[in-house]
């Protein structure tokens, strides 16, 4: 029997005259965490709902489990749980009536549920809040609230719509350590994420560009991609130097990091000389350029700016 969990070939989805997903292809194994990245607009959310048998796709397959959710997206609802981006908490119902709403939509049994939700509560570091109402909630205890409601049926798959935006960086790191102790026990998560640091936490990456499959694979595989070299130069300034060099002869891409700026360029030890003429010239203070192993932000930022090079010439 195949691990594949998700198998998704073509997919196509339109709105007017819009392609929000464009031929995407890709799988999803049992016990991994595939994690879709892009810039807004990409086809995240969309590709997500179409999995979910929320939204019909125009063309393409989309197998779930061996079943086809195109064809028959009720067959599957019981298998996966979906939760987007507002997910539907009631907040004059408390933490555990909200768990125990969600199970009896479900119909999970009353003795199952019971162990699920302890077993929820204790995992998510929430059982001391089970009488809270969720209108009491912090914003990062309610994404651990909606992942828990997700959850209560076991599902095989999840599909998280960037679950942790907004969300404190203490919550942020609790919510992925509950997603690790899923694919422990089995589950497939697929997630998308708008925290690139997030992608390196990932099993595998589907990077996405305006509907399109850009890169598919391990995160390290995706660093790979990278040609050249990434130098970090730190200064008080660094949007000036940015673009001081931006478009420079050699400059694949420069991004402004807080007091860092990032620079792929293709031949560090050639193009040392010529970034510093260029960052004496702006101006700005500037540290001494030092390379650095790239990460899955540096090449992320490379590979969009090439795809929106190429389109715009």
């Amino acid at each position: 029997m195949s691990d594949e969990i998700v198998q998704v070939d073509g997919l196509t989805k339109r709105f007017g005259e819009v392609v929000a997903v464009n031929s995407l292809s890709f799988n999803a194994r049992k016990g991994e965490i595939l994690g879709l990245v892009g810039p807004d607009g990409a086809g995240k959310t969309t590709a997500l709902r179409i999995l979910a048998g929320v939204l019909p796709a125009d063309a393409g397959a989309v197998l779930i489990t061996g079943q086809d959710v195109v064809r028959q997206p009720e067959v599957i609802k019981s298998r996966i749980s979906y939760m987007p981006q507002q997910f539907g908490l009631y907040e004059d119902l408390t933490v555990a009536e909200n768990i125990r709403f969600y199970a009896d939509i479900f119909e999970v049994s009353r003795t199952v549920r019971q162990q699920r939700e302890d077993q929820l509560l204790e995992a998510s570091g929430m059982s001391r809040f089970r009488d809270r109402l969720a209108a009491q909630l912090s914003g990062g205890m309610k994404r651990k609230l909606g992942i828990a409601c997700a959850l209560i049926h076991t599902p095989q798959l999840l599909l998280l719509d960037e679950p942790t935006t907004g969300v404190d960086p203490v919550s942020r790191r609790e919510l992925w350590s509950i997603l690790y102790s899923l694919v422990f026990e089995g589950v497939t998560v697929l997630v998308s994420t708008a925290y690139l640091d997030e992608a390196e936490r990932c099993h595998r990456l589907l990077l996405m560009h305006q509907g399109r499959r850009l890169f598919f694979g391990t995160p390290d595989e995706l660093k790979n991609m990278l040609p050249g070299a990434v130098l970090s130069i730190s200064s008080p300034d660094p949007q000036a130097l940015q673009t001081a060099v931006t478009g420079e002869q050699g400059v694949l891409s420069a991004t402004a990091m807080g007091d860092v700026l990032h620079v792929v360029v293709d031949d560090p030890d050639r193009r040392l000389a010529q970034l510093r003429a260029k960052f004496e010239h702006a101006g700005a203070p500037f540290g001494e350029p030092r390379r650095i192993p790239a990460s899955v932000e540096d090449v992320f930022v490379y590979v969009i700016s090439q795809q929106e090079t190429e389109q715009g010439s």
